[in-house]
């Protein structure tokens, strides 16, 4: 078999490319039956004597009401959304439920003519949720963290009102010649009939099987193979990348990682006032703090602070990797940075002040693309969404120039061209996110909606970061080419072979027919393949800090202990977070009744912070001890040291303490009251939650206080060194 100049058999290669194809044919199949089955939307609702009562116009209206003021920040639909506020279809479909019952699985909608008539019960129900979400719009005490008298024009709550009334019927009205609703029977409310459908519970278990095969194959080829994992050969290869010694354009990035830093401490303060309004609703230990910082915009600039922070860190980590690459300073590699720094500046101060603006309704029809556009984790406005795209694509260029001179060593240029691709999949794969506007059918935009939430995030953004912690290793002299390519090949294989149908788990509920639930779950249970390999790369790690070189016998010198320390944090967070919370909330059987509670939040805790952040941490770390000489480490690691063990600390004291005991006590009451009943007042309210939920504190103290603060201070630290270098130098 022909071998390029690396040693690596080309069918690496080959099976990546085909593992690509296969995935996104599919991904685009499910998107375009999304388009085909997403539940209709009526255009006329007439009540019993054939009055109009709503149109398509309203519930379209009340969607863009939904999306302006920020609500998917304070409750959800269809289990996306929010925490702190109700599930607003299902507190809906709950009040239909009491008042006409398993009848509501009728489906009187006439495709011909677009008209849904209302029995009496439901014409009824509608004008008492008018007032319903009256009421709640307008008392801060009923409306869990919103500014009093939120929404007062009555056209506006009838629009909101259609919305709900529209999301509710979806939920409980069978599918044409099916047992089951539009949303497979989500959410679970058994008075009106809805309860996990048969489909649900065959998929899981046949996930159950196929995870069991993948893992069974994943350990049967370490057995056979002991050349798949982070381990070099015995090539005699040494370090490049010497601490201390670093170009003008990688010193120009640790500006870039001090905007990280503190965009990380920022995002959790933020992060423990949003949860401080589920301890004490209403109040932030007796001042009203609703009136100026309202619950749905913390929880929003949480959100987008925590993709900004990973993200940019992610950026200036390529950067700072390109220039070690290319091993020469590119003309004007400096004023690029510098511009990338402006650009992103004003990316994120612009959208966070425009989302605060927006709920506030400053921008008028200009809401959609200078505010809050609505969409959770997409909250930011759309013109700030295309200079963000802009700016990407200017990062990617300044990539590629970077490591041109890397390209035309042919040892090289497989690694490279590595890099370069899984770059370029960041800004290509964010263009999803254009696809939707305000009044776009609400399954066609969850559809587009998680390939950024899961495909880019999960997917391309953690593909791009392991190919640069192996590029690093190359850099630092324990790996050779050869294993870099396979390490790489190896981890998109299993990473996108099971993440990109994967990502379909997100639409169990969101009006998808159940043959995307049946691949989803199947691909979805296999994720949890790669994520545990990560502990033995974790131990790889160990064992690297340990290695000798092959040739020379000698211990292998790695300065960066403190980078491979943050690394081991992301094996197991990815295993315990990512692989056992993920798990335990994605079988259809169990994402049925859990889908929006807590234990999608401790999920969301330890994969997004103890993955995606750590590895975040850990190229702002081995970046710190690059630029630096041996004396001016020695003043900064005291506080990367305290960070590494307060962060972590403080995280598994947030799972333990709070998230995790809080989930499974929120999931018990789903199972035992309904749906509606744990998202409501009525489970918040219980002594004994609002005491996990203070529990919660300490674990937000120690991380911010701890790990936050002693993080942003060695970035402040590093930065002012590297200008006083400058300074002697010039």
């Amino acid at each position: 078999m022909t071998m390029n100049p690396s040693g690596l058999s080309p069918w690496w290669r080959h099976s990546l490319v085909i593992t690509l194809i296969v995935g996104l044919t599919v991904l685009i199949w499910l998107a375009v039956r999304t388009y085909q089955f997403a539940p209709p939307i009526p255009d006329k609702v007439i009540g019993p004597g054939g009055e109009t009562i709503l149109t398509a116009d309203d519930i379209r209206a009340g969607q863009e009401v939904f999306l302006k003021y920020g609500l998917m920040e304070n409750g959800s639909v269809w289990g996306h959304g929010a925490y702190l506020g109700p599930d607003f279809s299902a507190e809906y479909l709950h009040a239909l439920a009491v008042a006409a019952g398993p009848a509501l699985k009728q489906n009187r909608y006439d495709s011909d003519t677009r008209i849904l008539p209302f029995t009496e019960a439901e014409a009824t129900v509608f004008e008492e949720q008018v007032a319903r979400w009256t009421a709640y719009f307008t008392e801060p005490t009923g409306s869990v963290g919103l500014p009093a008298r939120y929404i007062t024009d009555p056209t506006e709550l009838r629009q909101l009102t259609a919305f709900f009334a529209w999301t509710a019927w979806a939920s409980v009205a069978n599918r044409p010649d099916k047992s089951y609703s539009y949303t497979n029977n989500f959410p679970y409310e058994p008075l009106a009939g809805n309860t996990v459908t048969a489909d649900a519970i065959l998929w899981s278990a046949l996930s159950l099987i196929a995870l069991l095969a993948g893992i069974a194959g994943v350990l049967v080829a370490f057995g056979k193979f002991d050349f798949l994992g982070w381990k070099g050969g015995g090539r005699h290869v040494h370090p490049t990348m010497l601490p201390g010694v670093a170009s003008e354009s990688q010193r120009a990035t640790i500006k870039l990682f001090a905007i990280v830093a503190l965009l990380f401490l920022v995002q959790a303060i933020v992060g423990a006032v949003t949860a401080h309004y589920r301890a004490e609703p209403g109040k932030f230990y007796g001042i009203d703090l609703a009136q100026i910082a309202p619950s749905h915009i913390m929880r929003t600039w949480h959100l987008q602070l925590a993709i900004f922070w990973i993200a940019t860190a992610y950026v200036a980590g390529g950067l700072f990797l390109a220039a070690a690459l290319g091993n020469r300073e590119v003309r004007g590699q400096v004023q690029g940075i510098n511009l990338l720094c402006v650009a992103l500046l004003v990316v994120v101060v612009g959208s966070l002040l425009g989302e605060w603006l927006g709920v506030n309704q400053v921008f008028g029809p200009l809401w959609f693309w200078l505010g809050h556009q609505g969409w959770e984790y997409l909250d930011l406005g759309r013109a700030w969404q295309v200079l963000l795209v802009a700016g990407l694509l200017l990062w990617f260029v300044l990539l590629v120039r970077a490591m041109a001179p890397a390209r035309q060593n042919p040892t090289q240029r497989q690694v490279i061209l590595l890099f370069q691709y899984a770059a370029l999949a960041i800004p290509l794969f964010y263009l999803p996110a254009m696809f939707f506007g305000s009044t776009t059918h609400l399954s066609v935009v969850d559809n587009w909606r998680f390939w950024i939430v899961h495909l880019w995030v999960e997917g391309f953004l953690e593909l791009f970061v392991t190919v640069m912690v192996a590029l690093i290793f190359l850099e630092l002299g324990v790996m050779s080419h050869t294993n870099v390519a396979r390490v790489v090949y190896l981890d998109a294989i299993l990473y996108l072979g099971s993440g990109i149908i994967g990502t379909g788990h997100h639409w169990y509920w969101t009006g998808q027919t159940t043959i995307t639930m049946a691949l989803s779950a199947v691909f979805s249970a296999m994720e949890v393949v790669p994520l545990t390999l990560l502990t033995l790369d974790a131990w790889d790690f160990i064992k690297l800090t340990r290695s000798q070189c092959g040739v020379c016998e000698l211990p292998v010198s790695l300065p960066h202990k403190w980078t491979f320390y943050f690394l081991m944090a992301v094996g197991f967070w990815n295993f315990v977070g990512a692989g056992v919370f993920g798990f335990l909330i994605n079988l259809p059987v169990v994402s049925f009744y859990e889908v929006g509670t807590i234990l999608t939040s401790n999920h969301g805790h330890t994969a997004m912070m103890g993955v995606f952040g750590m590895l975040a941490l850990a190229l702002m770390v081995i970046a710190f001890r690059q630029v630096l000489d041996d004396q001016q480490w020695y003043r900064v690691e005291k506080y990367v040291r305290v960070s590494f063990w307060g962060l972590n600390i403080g995280l598994a004291l947030m799972v333990i303490l709070s998230l995790f005991p809080g989930g499974v006590l929120q999931l018990w009451d789903v199972l035992t009251n309904g749906y509606w009943h744990a998202r409501g007042p009525e489970f918040m309210n219980q002594p004994f939650v609002r005491l996990l939920e203070w529990l919660r504190l300490p674990g937000d103290a120690v991380f911010i206080a701890f790990g936050a603060v002693p993080m942003a201070l060695a970035a402040l630290l590093t930065w002012r060194f590297t200008q006083a270098n400058r300074r002697r130098q010039s």
